[in-house]
């Protein structure tokens, strides 16, 4: 049988988006993987032969002789106790710079938003860290017995689902052009009764009329968001809703439409789309939360490339910071490096700090020459110094909730003190509070306040100096920022950060909205309008409710 090697020389390589899970570990090789590899050669077009499934099971049995991996050795070396961040660091470190360096020579050659369908599934991050047996469990032993579903990428379906039915979405293709196809999602009649139901329910403001509505679709999903309700048990029903609703979502896509091939577009103008937008975040969110941050990066690079050109929901505000959880540095800074030029992410707070930040740690890996190590910490000092120019009012909030103290020289000083702050335009502000809220906890380490602190002391002797550099920022912070785009409105909302949400203008927070469709794009694309008797209906619901005829049981 020829080795994985010689099999990767001739897979066909003509369409790079098409290369899957190339830089993947498998710890162990279940039967769930060998389906997974099974589908991987359905949706490359390859025909599904006996020889292959033999191969795939010939393939398990040697794998499962070798010895153990150092993932599986060192589970026995943490403690339960341990913070989530800490235990994935321990680990990742005892995967060793062979693996880091494997993986980045693979993702040198594809496009940085690149996606991989295997790194949708958070299973194949967990079972990076911790080994396949403890992920799966005593699944193994229940996969024989599982009744065949439809193969999806981003969810695996759970035996504990109901039986799974068309809900009555649909996509068509909208437009083929340059390359490009645009897409978008369908609602049939059914749906659409069901559509109207939700809606007269939302404005009835009566939690008692979403019981019904409950077990349709993934309007289940949407419930809690309109309410808000984000405790811990509820964010682990809203996950697997999120689930469901992204399996009901990839049943229904187009045979051409890809999530790897970067060239499929959803317009966020269509509000059968926006559910999708909206699900996807949500879900990323989740997995994040959950200890899963490479995970939600490929998630966020899905998202980004559905619309790159206008953003809708603004990943690039979250994509560093999901970059420097998962530690794909290189990532970062390419993105960076690529996109500059026609997207200014200098001029975006959390781009200008975090990308001075992934220098660093680049910085502080064992297996580069001195001479890369300096080139690297200069690179990073003097990009931290433009960030604390650009944005001196940064630095006072990020001390704050890393809760150390600034020194007196730093905390009197006028260019660092409280006017840096309330001079701040509205829209740097907002942005400002968002990075300072969500990426505060990546500086919390004794090496990088050490960091930090060093750089703030330079820049001190620069503002000192009179650095023409200081001007150039200052005369940038007055021109622009004034007034931030709908889609950072749109993302401070559902993101939720309260440091980021209470800078939000008023023309946003005092008009009305509804969490399930937060800050609608004003040129929306209606296909269809709810009949006029379901709008009465609702008006009169709300007035029975307001009048204290209808009671709340």
């Amino acid at each position: 049988m020829k080795s994985d090697k010689t099999a990767h020389k001739q897979k066909n390589t003509s369409n790079i988006f098409e290369l899957i899970g190339e830089a993947d570990v498998d710890v162990s090789v279940s039967d769930e993987e060998t389906a997974e590899r099974i589908c991987d050669r359905q949706q490359e077009g390859a025909p599904l032969e006996k020889d292959a499934v033999k191969n795939e099971k010939s393939n398990k049995k040697k794998k499962k002789k070798k010895k153990k991996t150092p993932a599986e050795n060192g589970r026995d070396d943490l403690s339960v106790g341990d913070d989530i961040d800490a235990l994935l660091e321990t680990l990742e470190k005892k995967k060793g710079p062979s693996y880091q360096s494997a993986n980045n020579s693979a993702s040198e050659h594809r496009p940085v938003l690149y996606v991989e369908h295997r790194n949708l599934n958070p299973e194949t991050e967990l079972k990076r860290y911790f080994g396949a047996r403890a992920v799966l469990g005593d699944q193994r032993s229940k996969q024989r017995q599982r009744q065949f579903h439809r193969c999806t990428w981003m969810t695996v379906f759970k035996e504990t689902w109901p039986r799974f039915s068309r809900p009555g979405i649909s996509m068509s293709l909208v437009e083929s052009k340059d390359g490009i196809q645009r897409f978008t999602f369908e609602h049939n009649r059914d749906y659409q009764q069901v559509q109207f139901k939700f809606l007269d329910a939302v404005e009835s403001m009566d939690p008692n009329n979403f019981v019904v509505i409950l077990l349709l679709l993934t309007t289940n999903y949407l419930i809690m968001c309109v309410r808000q309700e984000y405790t811990v048990q509820h964010l682990f029903v809203l996950f697997v809703s999120a689930e469901r609703a992204l399996y009901s979502f990839e049943c229904a896509f187009h045979p051409v439409f890809s999530l790897t091939s970067g060239t499929c577009r959803l317009d966020y103008c269509r509000p059968e789309n926006r559910a999708f937008y909206l699900v996807l975040f949500k879900h990323m969110i989740f997995l994040e939360k959950r200890g899963c941050p490479r995970t939600a990066l490929e998630y966020c690079k899905l998202i980004l490339s559905l619309d790159p050109d206008n953003d809708p929901l603004c990943m690039l505000l979250i994509f560093d910071f999901l970059c420097l959880r998962c530690r794909e540095y290189t990532t970062l800074i390419r993105l960076y490096e690529e996109w500059e030029v026609h997207r200014n992410l200098s001029q975006l707070p959390n781009f200008s700090f975090s990308v001075a930040l992934s220098y660093y740690h680049l910085s502080q890996q064992e297996d580069i020459s001195p001479v890369e190590n300096q080139q690297l910490k200069q690179k990073s000092n003097v990009l931290l110094q433009n960030a604390l120019i650009m944005f001196p009012g940064a630095l006072m909030p990020l001390l704050d909730l890393c809760t150390v103290q600034p020194d007196a020289v730093v905390s009197s000083h006028a260019f660092f003190g409280p006017s840096s702050q309330i001079g701040q335009p509205p829209a740097l502000s907002e942005l400002v509070s968002l990075y300072v809220g969500r990426c505060h906890s990546l500086w919390k380490e004794a090496g990088l306040m050490l960091w930090l602190e060093e750089n703030v002391r330079k820049v001190l002797k620069r503002v000192d100096s009179h650095d023409p550099y200081l001007e150039d920022c200052q005369n940038k912070r007055k021109q622009r920022y004034q007034s931030a785009p709908r889609n950072i409105h749109r993302h401070v909302l559902m993101s939720e950060i309260k440091e980021a949400t209470a800078t939000l203008p008023l023309e946003v927070t005092t008009q009305p909205g509804m969490g399930f469709d937060p800050l609608p794009p004003l040129d929306s694309i209606v296909s269809y309008i709810r009949p006029e008797r379901y709008y009465l209906n609702a008006l009169k619901f709300s007035a029975l409710y307001d009048t204290g005829l209808l009671m709340v049981f």
